[in-house]
């Protein structure tokens, strides 16, 4: 996971274990947040977990969130057969209830042993490719064309006996500083899933296909 949220960091993983299962299972159930409703499944998630606490077998769990809107609630059990009790428990059910209109859930996973499981936490998420240089020139040209037509415009008429070499530079200092401070950070911002589609999306996909 990329990030782990607060409460993670200041409470750790919620954990009622005495001790180490030779076989313990730990299931990573992912969601896709609605936007807005960051801190409401936060606190869903928790809550969750502490009711997960009460049931036989439960060792621990966690909240993670991998980028803005996708979320896991991790939590581990002693055997596959306290795991099963838990999902086929009618309190699980009235929880996922409550976190329909904060989330959608995308996928499941369970990882078997000790090994399996600080494995998977070890892994590294593929870094994304580059943009296509296309996509690139166009947010290059949507940020430079603006300040240069307003130059021309506004500035240029009364600068058009300025030495030419010094009405490029003023040209060229004006744009730059425009671009680099004011318009390319926010065009990033606004095209950032068009331009570095998320890996969450990579997540999501794979969820699903261990899942099947």
């Amino acid at each position: 996971m990329k990030n782990l949220v607060e409460g993670l960091s200041d409470r750790g993983f919620l954990s009622v274990s005495g001790g180490v299962t030779r076989n313990p299972v730990t299931v990573t159930v992912a969601y896709l947040v609605v936007p807005g409703c960051e801190a409401a499944f936060h606190r869903w998630g928790w809550a969750a977990l502490r009711a997960c606490a009460r049931e036989p077998g439960f060792l621990g769990g966690g909240v993670l969130v991998d980028g803005e809107a996708d979320w896991h609630v991790v939590y581990r059990f002693d055997s596959e057969d306290s795991a099963r009790t838990w999902e086929s428990s009618l309190t699980r059910v009235e929880w996922a209830a409550q976190a329909e209109g904060l989330a959608r859930e995308t996928g499941r996973r369970s990882v078997q042993g000790s090994r399996a499981w600080f494995e998977a936490q070890a892994a590294t998420p593929a870094t994304p490719r580059p943009p296509p240089k296309w996509k690139l020139w166009l947010i290059n040209m949507s940020a430079v064309f603006p300040p240069v037509l307003l130059f021309n415009l506004l500035v240029l008429p009364y600068i058009g006996d300025l030495n030419p070499l010094l009405r490029t530079l003023l040209l060229c200092l004006c744009v730059t500083a425009i671009v680099t401070w004011i318009l390319m950070p926010r065009l990033q911002r606004f095209f950032k899933k068009w331009l570095y589609p998320p890996i969450q999306t990579m997540l999501r996909g794979r969820h699903k296909r261990r899942a099947a």
